[in-house]
């Protein structure tokens, strides 16, 4: 008797907090991938029945074909563009959070540093790449991790200048007391609350590595990255081509965008 009362609402009752979550995820992503194919369709038949030049935009059909096609070759050239962002990354997360560290430690590094970093932000990638090509030769890829070294370094020095910047009064004043040097202060009042404006520079950053990263390669260098894998493509008129390397760009930029996210959700998790 108490099973057969319990069939009607078991579906409801039974679900479980991995089912909901599931549903809800469901539901949220649905929504983006319809758009996104009927985006492609639209696409297509406006490039098929307006028959629109391959050079102003090829049909997604054929750059779907050149994908399936490039496979190799696309999977070589986006681990080099993402093994150079991944480098340049890294370095540039490190330099920037130990310039800020010192820059709020000593006013004088403030001063010195913060124009430097903030004139950094305003050269462009065009002129770094080739003037880094001419210094450290065209058969490596350290031109092309420094360049983006340093488009890293400024979002994440800004963004862990501003959470060191964000100590309540009352640690600061415990701190006194104590009689905690400078490098105490930092460690443990300054730098865990900076923490969450940290990883955010790094997620602002990480997508920013592999624009840097794919533009140098247009400036000479070895021909081994997607960059110069779209110029070739384009200057041959192998347009569908191009944009299948296009499309590998577009992925490696969300990859590390998702990898910048989960990782600010891991470490700030419990922190709110």
């Amino acid at each position: 008797m108490s099973r057969a009362g319990a069939v009607p609402g078991a579906a409801g009752v039974g679900a479980g907090p991995g089912e909901r979550r599931g549903g809800l995820h469901l539901a949220r992503v649905w929504p983006a991938v319809a758009f996104g194919i009927a985006g492609l369709v639209l696409w297509e038949l406006v490039v098929v029945l307006g028959r629109v030049p391959a050079f102003l935009l090829p049909p997604p059909s054929a750059i779907g074909a050149q994908i399936v096609a490039q496979a190799p070759v696309i999977v070589s050239t986006a681990a080099v563009t993402g093994g150079n962002a991944a480098v340049g990354l890294v370095a540039g997360f490190v330099l920037g959070v130990a310039l800020a560290l010192l820059a709020a430690r000593s006013r004088l590094v403030q001063e010195l540093a913060t124009p430097v970093v903030l004139a950094a932000s305003a050269v462009p990638i065009v002129a770094l790449a080739p003037v880094f090509t001419t210094m450290f030769g065209s058969t490596t890829e350290v031109a092309r991790r420094l360049v983006v070294t340093v488009v890293v370094i400024v979002p994440v020095f800004v963004s862990t200048m501003r959470g060191l910047r964000q100590v309540q009064p009352v640690h600061a004043e415990l701190m006194t007391a104590l009689a905690a040097t400078p490098w105490q202060h930092a460690r443990f009042v300054r730098l865990p609350g900076a923490v969450p404006y940290i990883m955010t520079g790094l997620r602002l950053a990480a997508p920013a590595a592999v624009i840097a990263a794919i533009v140098a390669e247009y400036f000479g260098g070895l021909q081994n990255g997607l960059g110069s894998r779209i110029s070739a493509a384009a200057a041959n008129t192998a347009y569908a081509r191009a944009w299948a390397f296009v499309a590998a760009a577009i992925a490696v930029g969300l990859l590390f965008h998702l990898a910048g996210l989960l990782a600010e959700r891991l470490v700030t998790r419990g922190r709110s």
